[in-house]
């Protein structure tokens, strides 16, 4: 197996305090590292490289581990233009909007769905995103939601149930008809497709006794749960992932002291993971990620990409909005964007750069991960590894 040593690093973040400064970054200024097939093999000091087959030269910018996103919604079709417009001119954001993409979804065909979601995927890939998750959520039938599962399952491991995304049209009328459903023949098919099970638990979708059936019987199914919790209100999706030891809270937009609380106390099992991409793009509330990392809570943070409320691929756009307006600092953004979104898949292969992870990498044309924030809107990946191989 050919191995390759990357040369001349600025700056490394290896995400492991105990290969670096003792930071949570584990940083090591004037690196390298080697990787091996598809593993990275070493991490140190430049002057401690071992030999390898091939070399390649950092020319002193910074590495930084691959980008974990993950929350994304990209198996759908359609456009939501007129919505965001008609949003930035002054109507409020609600769950309701979905169901102009579930319509779009509906009628497209499988090859439509797969071109639109692999070339979302090569557009984060080309940012640095070397790990996604997506969820299904547009089909809201059991044939629909099915296929969205089985597409996304062609192009990542992780992939989420989202049968639970808004109550279907189809069953308006009916909503405890239509967690039946949810919970059964629907979650019967869906499930060999899927390793996560999640709910949109908000007013206008579904409340926490229907939140609690839909993630039981999830688990009853094998899937782990993750849950939609408090973005646009409070509500008691917080407290429901801490008590069913989700893997992940998302959005936690709205929180009280308890659910803070919960959350900290809560932490080694349920991640929150924060998306500001859906606060700038609904001109909704920031989260307040220096309340929870204050108070113990683990965070990560991700796109939501979605073509309603957060049409952003870019996870350095995310870093950037989270440092100016969620008070985190820029090595907070950059652990919970790499290290904190494997925390909420519950990787451990991923999100660092330590002898034995996955060698998936980030080659920034900076000298430090500080320029991430530093200077938003700027396309600084300029070298993307993904297991072992160079793919941007």
């Amino acid at each position: 197996m050919t191995t390759t040593a990357i040369t001349n690093i600025g700056s490394l973040v290896t995400n492991d305090p105990a290969l670096g400064d003792g930071s949570p970054l584990g940083l090591i200024e004037n690196a390298a590292l080697v990787i091996d097939g598809d593993r990275i093999a070493w991490a140190g000091p430049a002057g401690e490289v071992p030999a390898a087959d091939t070399a390649y030269d950092a020319a002193g910018r910074a590495v930084i581990p691959g980008f974990v996103d993950s929350h994304s919604h990209l198996v759908f079709a359609g456009d939501r233009t007129a919505e965001f417009n008609a949003r930035m001119s002054g109507r409020a954001y609600s769950a309701g909007g979905i169901r102009t993409t579930v319509a779009a979804t509906r009628a497209a065909g499988d090859a439509e769905l797969e071109a639109n979601l692999v070339r979302h995927l090569d557009e984060a890939r080309r940012q640095g995103t070397t790990t996604f998750e997506t969820k299904s959520g547009y089909g809201l039938t059991t044939a629909d939601e099915a296929r969205a599962l089985r597409i996304a399952a062609a192009h990542t491991e992780e992939v989420t149930y989202l049968g639970a995304h808004i109550v279907s049209p189809d069953y308006a009328e009916d909503p405890a008809g239509y967690v039946d459903l949810v919970t059964g023949e629907m979650l019967a098919a869906c499930a060999p497709y899927a390793r996560w099970v999640d709910v949109f638990c908000e007013k206008g979708a579904f409340d926490g006794d229907q939140a609690r059936a839909i993630l039981t019987a999830g688990a009853a199914a094998g899937l782990i749960p993750r849950i939609h919790a408090n973005q646009l209100s409070h509500g008691p999706g917080v407290q429901l992932a801490v008590e069913l030891e989700a893997a992940s809270a998302d959005h936690c937009t709205h929180l009280t002291d308890a659910d803070v609380d919960a959350l900290a106390q809560g932490s080694a099992t349920t991640v929150a993971t924060l998306l500001p991409g859906a606060e700038f793009s609904t001109r909704a509330r920031w989260p307040d990620a220096r309340r929870l990392i204050d108070a113990g809570a683990t965070v990560a943070l991700s796109t939501d990409c979605n073509p309603g409320s957060s049409y952003t691929s870019s996870m350095p756009f995310c870093i950037a909005l989270a440092v100016r307006d969620m008070r985190m600092t820029p090595d907070e953004a950059l652990w919970s964007a790499t290290a904190g979104g494997a925390r909420a898949l519950r990787r451990t292969d991923i999100g660092t750069l330590t002898p034995g992870a996955r060698a998936d990498l980030v080659l920034l044309d900076a000298p430090s991960h500080v320029h991430l924030a530093y200077r938003p809107g700027v396309p600084l990946v300029s070298g993307v590894w993904q297991r072992g191989v160079r793919v941007h």
